[in-house]
C-alpha cells in the first residue's frame, strides 16, 4: 500500500548563481539584437517569434532600440495583437518611453487602425510635440473622421500657431473628405504665405482635393505649376480627370506621363485599364498591359484584378481567365471580377463553376460574390442553381441578402414567366422593396406583356424615382408592344410635362485604335457613303432570311432620324466595322442605350450572313452575337 502524499512539501528554490544570470543575460540581449535584424531585412514574424521567447520568461527589460523594432513590425504587418503584446510586454515591465517612443507608440496604434486607444494614448500624453498632432491629425483622415480631424487641427494650431507640410498636406485631404473646397482654398493660400508652395506632398494633396472638388481647372494649374512631377502628381491629375468623365483627357495625360519618362506604379496602370474599360479602347488597355509587364507589375493583384474587369467589360473573357490563371495571388475582387465577366456574357454555368471553385480554395466570398453568381443564375436563366445558392447566402456564409439580391431572383424569376411568384417574393422581402426589385419585375413584365403587373410595378417605381426617365420608357414599350396606343400616349404626355426626353442613343466601334461614334442616320463621317451602302446591302441579305422591321419597339415621340430603323446606330457602326475590317475579325460595338428590338433581331441575322461574331455592350448586358442567335436568349 503506498504511503499519503503530505499535503505539503517544503522545498527550497535553487537560487541562480551570477555565472547563470550573466548567461541568461547575454543570451536575452542576443535575443533582442536578433530581433532589430529580423526587422531590419523585413523578417517580421520571424521577429515576433523571437519576443514571444522573452514574453515567455518575462521580467527582462527591453532597449528602446528594440521596442522601436517592434513598433516597426507591428505597423508593416498591421497586426493589433502585435500591438497588444508590445504595449503589455512594456507596461508589466515598467518601460518608460521617451517622446520618440511615445510618438511612436501612438503611431503604431493608428497605423493598425486602433484610433480609440490611440485618442487615449494621445489624451494622456504628458507632452507634446509637432510630431504627436501630425500623427492623430493623420490617423483620423486617414479613418474619415473628418470633422474630429478640424477640430484637432484648431486645438494645435492655438497651441503651436504653426505647421509644417505634413500637416497642411493631411489638412487639405480632410478638406476633399469633405467636399470643402473654401477651406482647402484657405490651406493653399496659408502655404503659399509660408512659401511651402513647391512641397511635392502639398501639391499632390491640392491636385486630389481640387479634383474631387469639381475644379479641375485649378487642379491642373496646380499640378503646371510643380517645379518637379512626380508619379504620385501625375497619378493624381490623371485620376481627377477620370473622376469628371474626362476619359480621352485621362489618356492623354497618361501619355504625356510616359512621354516625360517619370515612372509609373501599378496604380498608374490599374488607373488606365479602367479608362480604357471605360472608352472600350482594346488596343490602348493591351499597350497598358504591355507597360504593365515591362515596368515589373506583372504579378501585381490590384494591377491584374483591374485587366481581369477590363478584359470581361470589352468581351474578351478568355483573355481574362489568362490573366487571371497567371496570377500567383488572387483577392476576393480578383474571383468577383471573373465570376461577374463569366455572368454578364451569359455564361452561367462557368460563372458557378467558379464560384464553387473559389470555395473550394478557401477564399471567403462576400456580398458582391453573391450578386456575381446570382445575376450569372438570372442572365442565364440557371433557376434551380440560384436558388440553392441565394438560400446558402444566410445558411452557409452567415450573409444576410440584400436589395440587389433579391432583384436578381426576381429577375430569375422574371425569366421563367413567373411574375405571380416574383411579386410574391418582393411582398415576402425583410425590408421595404427597392427601386431596383420593382423594376427587375417591370422588365419582366415588359418581356412577357404584362400589362396590369407592370402598371402596378411602373406606379411604385414612379413613387420612388419619379425623375428616372427609364421606368417610363419601359412602361412606354409595354403599351407599344401591345397595341394600346392610348396608354402609350398618356405616358409620353407625363413625360413632355416633367420635361423628361430620352437624350439620342450614340455607338462606337474602335479600329486602329481610333473611336468611330455614329448617332441614328448620322451621315457626319468621312466615309458615310460606304457605309451606307453597306448598311443598304445587308437589309436587303437579312430581309431574304425573314427579317421584318418591328416598328412597334419605337416609341411615339421620337425624331424622323430614330424612325428609319435600317439607320440606327448601332447598324451604322456595324456596317463600318464590316468594311473597315478584314473577312471573320468579331465586332465589338458600345452602345450607350438598351440596345432596341429591332436592331437585336437584325444583328442576330447580320451576324448569320456574314459569318461574323458581333458583340454589343449595350446598358443591359453583353449580346454575344453568331449565326443567328445571341447569348441573352432574348432576354434582357
Amino acid at each position: 500500500r503506498p504511503k499519503p502524499i503530505p499535503s505539503k512539501i517544503e522545498v527550497d528554490e535553487p537560487k541562480a548563481t551570477p555565472l547563470e544570470d550573466t548567461h541568461v543575460v547575454k543570451r536575452n540581449s542576443g535575443l533582442c539584437s536578433q530581433i532589430e535584424k529580423s526587422v531590419l531585412y523585413k523578417r517580421y514574424r520571424e521577429a515576433f517569434e523571437l519576443f514571444e521567447i522573452l514574453e515567455f520568461e518575462g521580467g527582462y527589460e527591453l532597449a528602446s532600440s528594440t521596442y522601436d523594432a517592434l513598433v516597426s513590425a507591428c505597423i508593416s504587418l498591421k497586426s493589433i495583437r502585435g500591438v497588444k503584446r508590445v504595449t503589455n510586454y512594456m507596461i508589466s515591465n515598467g518601460f518608460e518611453p521617451d517622446q520618440y517612443m511615445r510618438n511612436r507608440v501612438l503611431l503604431m496604434h493608428v497605423k493598425c487602425g486602433m484610433m480609440i486607444d490611440a485618442r487615449r494614448l494621445f489624451e494622456e500624453m504628458p507632452e507634446r510635440n509637432l510630431v504627436s498632432w501630425n500623427t492623430i491629425i493623420g490617423g483620423l483622415v486617414d479613418s474619415g473622421d473628418f470633422m474630429d480631424a478640424f477640430q484637432l487641427f484648431l486645438v494645435m494650431w492655438q497651441e503651436f500657431s504653426d505647421g509644417g507640410s505634413r500637416t497642411f498636406a493631411t489638412m487639405i485631404r480632410a478638406s476633399a473628405g469633405l467636399g470643402l473646397v473654401f477651406a482647402g482654398r484657405q490651406f493653399h493660400s496659408c502655404c503659399l504665405k509660408m512659401g511651402l508652395g513647391a512641397d511635392i506632398f502639398i501639391s499632390c494633396a491640392l491636385i486630389d482635393m481640387y479634383s474631387k472638388c469639381g475644379n479641375i481647372e485649378d487642379a491642373q494649374c496646380v499640378f503646371d505649376e510643380m517645379p518637379r512631377k512626380t508619379t504620385v502628381g501625375w497619378n493624381s491629375i490623371i485620376a481627377g480627370y477620370a473622376l469628371h468623365g474626362y476619359s480621352e483627357e485621362a489618356l492623354s495625360m497618361y501619355y504625356d506621363m510616359r512621354d516625360s519618362g517619370v515612372r509609373m506604379d501599378h496604380f498608374t496602370f490599374s488607373m488606365i485599364i479602367r479608362i480604357c474599360a471605360r472608352l472600350a479602347s482594346l488596343e490602348h488597355a493591351k499597350q497598358a498591359h504591355a507597360g504593365l509587364v515591362r515596368h515589373g507589375f506583372g504579378l501585381d493583384v490590384v494591377a491584374n484584378t483591374s485587366l481581369v474587369d477590363f478584359y470581361c467589360k470589352w468581351g474578351r473573357i478568355e483573355d481574362a481567365r489568362h490573366v487571371f490563371d497567371q496570377m500567383p495571388l488572387k483577392n476576393v475582387i480578383s474571383w468577383n471580377a471573373l465570376i461577374a465577366g463569366y455572368g454578364n456574357h451569359g455564361r452561367g454555368d462557368e460563372a458557378v463553376e467558379m464560384f464553387e471553385k473559389m470555395l473550394q480554395e478557401g477564399m471567403v466570398p462576400n456580398h458582391v460574390t453573391f450578386l456575381a453568381v446570382l445575376s450569372a443564375c438570372s442572365h442565364s436563366g440557371l433557376s434551380e442553381r440560384g436558388w440553392e445558392i441565394f438560400e446558402s447566402m444566410s445558411r452557409d456564409h452567415k450573409i444576410k441578402p440584400r436589395a440587389m439580391h433579391y432583384a436578381c431572383m426576381i429577375e430569375l424569376l422574371g425569366r421563367e414567366g413567373l411574375l405571380d411568384e416574383a411579386s410574391a417574393l418582393i411582398r415576402s422581402a425583410p425590408f421595404n422593396p427597392t427601386a431596383n426589385m420593382w423594376a427587375a419585375l417591370l422588365t419582366a413584365c415588359r418581356v412577357h406583356e404584362n400589362l396590369e403587373l407592370g402598371k402596378f410595378a411602373a406606379e411604385k417605381l414612379y413613387g420612388m424615382e419619379p425623375e428616372k426617365l427609364s421606368n417610363y420608357v419601359v412602361l412606354l414599350n409595354i403599351y407599344s408592344s401591345s397595341g394600346k396606343l392610348k396608354e402609350a400616349a398618356s405616358v409620353v404626355q407625363t413625360l413632355r410635362r416633367k420635361g423628361l426626353r430620352m437624350l439620342p442613343a450614340c455607338s462606337w466601334i474602335e479600329v486602329k485604335k481610333h473611336l468611330h461614334i455614329f448617332h441614328s442616320g448620322d451621315k457626319s463621317h468621312s466615309e458615310t457613303r460606304e457605309i451606307y451602302q453597306k448598311m443598304d446591302d445587308l437589309m436587303i441579305r437579312i430581309t431574304k432570311h425573314g427579317y421584318i422591321p418591328e416598328e412597334k419597339h419605337l416609341l411615339p415621340d421620337v425624331d424622323e432620324h430614330e424612325r428609319r430603323l435600317f439607320y440606327h446606330s448601332e447598324k451604322l457602326a456595324i456596317a463600318y466595322g464590316l468594311i473597315s475590317t478584314a473577312d471573320g475579325t468579331p465586332l465589338q460595338i458600345v452602345q450607350s442605350h438598351r440596345i432596341c428590338g429591332d436592331c437585336h433581331s437584325a444583328v442576330k441575322l447580320i451576324a448569320r450572313v456574314t459569318g461574323r461574331e458581333i458583340v454589343v455592350r449595350d446598358a443591359s448586358r453583353f449580346h454575344h452575337f453568331k449565326d443567328g442567335s445571341c447569348s441573352c436568349g432574348n432576354y434582357w
